[in-house]
């Protein structure tokens, strides 16, 4: 599969680019880039993994990033919508990758 095509990589890749944007305290800001790159950096490794229970592992691993992202909104205050929806739709697609039977 190519990320290219891979709709979620794709959400985390947008979901990260929007933070980047976010006017955040020094601490909260580098805590959020952190975070929300790794989204996207678990997804890209666990679409390369050969089997079905590897994959979920790292895509797991990217939920939990997607969560400390999300808390890290909330810490802000007044997060823009956009965000937070691009956010809750990225939830639902690592949501449904981790908790696939194939």
């Amino acid at each position: 599969m190519s990320l290219k095509t891979f709709r979620t990589y794709q959400l985390a890749v947008d979901f990260h680019r929007a933070c980047k944007t976010l006017r955040l305290p020094g601490y909260l800001k580098d805590q959020l880039l952190r975070a929300s790159s790794s989204v996207a950096l678990n997804i890209a490794e666990g679409s390369a993994k050969p089997t079905a229970p590897d994959q979920r592992r790292f895509y797991a691993i990217a939920l939990g990033s997607l969560r400390e992202s999300q808390a890290a909104l909330d810490l802000l205050g007044g997060a823009p919508t956009e965000i937070l929806s691009l956010a809750d739709q990225l939830g639902g697609c690592l949501y449904r990758l981790c908790h696939s039977r194939s």
